[in-house]
């Protein structure tokens, strides 16, 4: 028989790379052992159990991840919308793309992954910038407290 408990702890740390909340890792995991048991004969080869319920983990989070990047962020009932608000908000963009573009090029680079593509893990963000994963945060905590400075600075607290 299977050590459940063995099985689901090997596909959270999987899941763990996709950089989901806990909660949604751990939703994933209970989803994929209920695919087990509602798809009879899915599994052919009971040696296969972790690797089985690691692929379906896998999809479901891909597929969550998906879905929530397509989903479009609304104002908070009752948040400033008025058009003064706008303007500061988009002289404030301005002021922080403006400060990126300032940053060392591997800062730079590594602002504008964290912007523009927040699913990725530190591993591939460390293929991306051609770095060991283990430098990843060091990196952030250095690029982004230069990049609080700089907007300090320049007057944005």
């Amino acid at each position: 028989m299977w050590d459940v408990n063995a099985v689901s702890a090997a596909v959270l740390k999987v899941l763990k790379t996709y950089r989901l909340s806990e909660a949604d890792a751990k939703d994933i995991c209970q989803e994929a052992w209920l695919e087990l048991l509602r798809v009879p004969g899915a599994l052919r080869d009971e040696a296969k159990l972790g690797a089985w319920l690691t692929t379906t983990a896998r999809r479901r989070a891909l597929r969550m991840i998906t879905r929530n990047r397509r989903e479009t962020p609304r104002p908070l009932p009752g948040a400033e919308t008025t058009p003064e608000a706008e303007v500061v908000r988009a002289e404030r963009d301005r002021a922080l793309w403006a400060a990126v573009d300032r940053l060392p090029d591997s800062h730079r680079r590594l602002v504008r992954l964290l912007a523009h593509r927040p699913e990725l893990s530190y591993a591939q963000i460390a293929g991306e910038l051609g770095i060991s994963p283990a430098s990843v945060g060091r990196l952030r905590r250095r690029c982004l407290d230069r990049l609080r400075r700089a907007l300090e600075k320049g007057g944005w607290a």
